[in-house]
């Protein structure tokens, strides 16, 4: 029984909305994921994808609220916007500063987080990776990375290292981190001649935050940089294997793309928009259908 599906004339259920909101979206294969995951389980929804400009969010958020939208997502370059444009905020979100899940109930806005989560499930299942104790470098210092650096940090890890080339967004995340969390933090500014073999001296996760693979661009880190015991994990999905993760494979390590995370995270989506337990199995087998037929982004 669907308890919470509306009614239209003639007693027929009356489709329902969700959607995702980035710049680039033409990549996105969330529609694919929550569709698959919608028609599992019976649910009278439909997930979209629409391209929206950092400055026309406002307008897009007040558009779905006017719609009767469930909710949408929010990816690059709207998360941290997004936090600023809520009616509220989760603990977890208000933590972070990002959103990259909205609900809408009773027209106003609910902002949530759910790539924290999302991303320890993933490290978990891959590897069952103590985070514990960590000493951890995120490439990039956007919404992905604050969620993520959050997540390590309450987890546990000793030191997160920022390797970015936006010095007011690095130094903000990490005042945030140092204000909010105990973890140990360090940031250093990415140019020219940059050491990553210093900077990823007793590392144990690397984590590429970033849309950089996405066009299929060489690895962001030289390959000679990366050594055992190191993780790297490349948020970006599309192609699956990017420069970087092709670069630590190469050197032995493990290295894995961000469909892992964009499943958990999607997730946690479809349970706060439905009320129901998200088919997990479902979801992920229909985004690595949707990466085999899909076309590298251009």
């Amino acid at each position: 029984m669907i308890s919470r599906a509306r009614q239209g004339k003639g007693g027929d259920l009356e489709t329902r909305y969700a959607a995702v909101f980035g710049d680039p979206i033409a990549h996105s294969l969330s529609p694919a994921m929550h569709n698959a995951a919608f028609r599992a389980l019976g649910l009278p929804y439909a997930y979209l994808k629409f391209r929206v400009p950092l400055v026309e969010l406002g307008a897009a958020l007040k558009g779905i609220a006017a719609m009767g939208f469930e909710g949408v997502n929010l990816t690059i370059p709207l998360k941290e916007e997004g936090a600023r444009l809520m009616d509220s905020l989760s603990p977890q979100a208000k933590k972070i500063g990002a959103v990259n899940t909205v609900v809408v109930r009773n027209g106003r806005l609910e902002g949530h987080n759910t790539d924290a989560l999302g991303f320890l499930r993933s490290v978990s299942e891959e590897w069952k990776f103590r985070v514990r104790g960590a000493r951890v470098a995120m490439l990039g210092t956007g919404g992905a990375a604050r969620a993520i650096c959050f997540a390590l940090a309450g987890a546990g890890a000793r030191h997160i290292s920022l390797l970015g080339i936006l010095p007011g967004q690095m130094k903000r995340l990490k005042r945030d981190l140092c204000d909010r969390s105990a973890v140990n933090v360090s940031a250093d500014l990415l140019g020219r001649g940059f050491r990553f073999d210093r900077a990823l001296e007793g590392v144990d996760l690397l984590v590429n935050a970033t849309p950089v693979g996405m066009k299929g661009e060489a690895s962001p880190v030289p390959a000679s940089a990366m050594r055992s015991p190191l993780k790297v994990v490349d948020l970006v999905y599309n192609p699956a294997v990017t420069g970087l993760i092709a670069a630590a494979r190469g050197r032995g390590l493990g290295a894995i793309n961000g469909v892992g995370m964009l499943v958990h995270q999607g997730a946690l989506a479809f349970e706060l928009w439905t009320r129901r337990a998200a088919p997990v199995p479902v979801m992920r087998r229909a985004l690595l259908a949707g990466l085999r037929g899909a076309k590298r982004p251009g």
